[in-house]
């Protein structure tokens, strides 16, 4: 059951406020092979950008959602492994410099004031990760959604890959940075708490 659809009459609509149809169900005489259809007009409507699809009333919906669901998922976990990743780094930096921050926590360097430099440092990696990440987020997007919409029995068309805008592609440059802070959080609270004679005997 399809639950996350309205459908309507146009003329229900206040003159010039209907909104631009993007999706069109073409009922065919029975007998028509729906495939072959779908090909013949798939060629047709390429240079328009649109594509056309079999069957597309019955399943499209819950593919999308199972597609939609996966993309999240793995979304999720390479944010994690990225955090995770951060998170190793900065706990072997903050053991090799350990000494180090006794030292200037002797001198009265404050908990805040460490865990800024703690933080500080992550900054320049998650920057870079960002700038890195981005564009070859964009490239595997292009790739992967496809060939994963291929799979389930699905054709979008390339304006529903075009899905990234600016201020999008802004928030997730600076999502690099996001994840390296949030990474490196843990550990910098746990060089705060780190006693100063304990870190002055460390070699």
């Amino acid at each position: 059951m399809q639950t996350n659809e309205l459908l309507t009459d146009a003329a229900t609509f206040p003159s010039g406020t209907a909104p631009e149809p993007d999706t069109w169900f073409v009922k065919l005489k029975p007998g028509t092979d729906h495939a072959a259809y779908a090909t013949a007009r798939g060629g047709a409507l390429a240079p328009l950008h649109l594509a056309a699809a079999a069957g597309a009333e019955h399943g499209s919906s819950d593919s999308i959602t199972a597609l939609n669901s996966l993309t999240a998922t793995l979304t999720v976990l390479l944010v994690v492994v990225a955090g995770l990743g951060v998170f190793n780094t900065v706990v072997l930096e903050i053991r090799e410099r350990t000494r180090d921050m006794g030292v200037t926590k002797a001198v009265g360097m404050t908990p805040a004031q460490t865990a800024g430099v703690v933080l500080a440092s992550v900054l320049l990696v998650g920057a870079v990760g960002g700038a890195i990440g981005l564009p070859v987020g964009l490239l595997l997007h292009g790739l992967t959604v496809p060939a994963m919409a291929h799979s389930a029995g699905l054709n979008f068309p390339s304006s529903a890959l075009d899905v990234f805008g600016t201020p999008t592609l802004i928030l997730l440059g600076l999502g690099g940075v996001l994840i390296a802070l949030l990474g490196a959080l843990l550990p910098a609270v746990r060089a705060t708490r780190a006693r100063t004679v304990d870190a002055l005997r460390a070699e």
